[in-house]
């Protein structure tokens, strides 16, 4: 009898016990066979000089990127800040691998291919009617890539490596991806320049 009771009062040790460290890829590998036939049918569409192509990557590459900065600026970051420290943690583990290689991606694909199709179409030339909007669109996607490579990368990866160590920092974790959201924030009120700029200048 005093078995059975010691039995029944006795703590759980392995509900108790911190859980076990998840593993994921840094980058994931599924992932990377997409990345590479995008940019081979990039540098195809460039190669070839395809306008139709180069309009498709531009757009699309374009409209994702806008689209992706403005819903983790200000839908995932709010969304974010109100979960606990393990919520945030198996969230990040899932969302910021796959954000690795969909960013750079999606950088190369808009800028590459907006270059060529303006070369494509001597938008390039000073004696282009809208020149001076383009230069400005120009150097608003300039800052805002020099963003996402400089600065969203290398604060994803640093996410990334801290929760693969045995004892992960939760506070630098939570610094990281808070600069990770506002960052993202940022270039995505920036996007909405942009799009301001080239609606302006396809209407005028």
């Amino acid at each position: 009898m005093a078995e059975a009771t010691l039995t029944r009062t006795a703590p759980r040790t392995d509900t108790q016990a911190a859980p076990p460290r998840a593993d994921f890829q840094i980058v994931p590998r599924a992932g990377i066979p997409i990345v590479v036939a995008i940019i081979t049918g990039l540098i195809v569409a460039i190669a070839g000089n395809w306008l139709w192509a180069l309009d498709f990557f531009h757009v699309v590459g374009g409209g994702l990127w806008t689209g992706i900065d403005l819903f983790v600026g200000f839908v995932i970051g709010p969304i974010l800040g109100g979960l606990s420290l393990g919520a945030r943690r198996e969230f990040s583990i899932r969302f910021m691998p796959k954000m690795l290689l969909i960013m750079p991606t999606l950088v190369t694909m808009t800028l590459a291919s907006g270059w060529q199709l303006a070369r494509h179409v001597g938008n390039l030339s000073p004696s282009y009617a809208h020149h001076s909007w383009l230069v400005a669109s120009y150097i608003v996607v300039g800052v805002m890539a020099v963003i996402a490579i400089g600065v969203l990368e290398p604060a994803n990866l640093a996410v990334l490596f801290e929760m693969k160590k045995p004892h992960p920092n939760g506070e630098r974790i939570a610094q990281l991806m808070r600069r990770f959201i506002y960052t993202a924030g940022i270039t995505g009120a920036m996007q909405v320049a942009t799009l301001v700029i080239m609606t302006r200048i396809t209407t005028w």
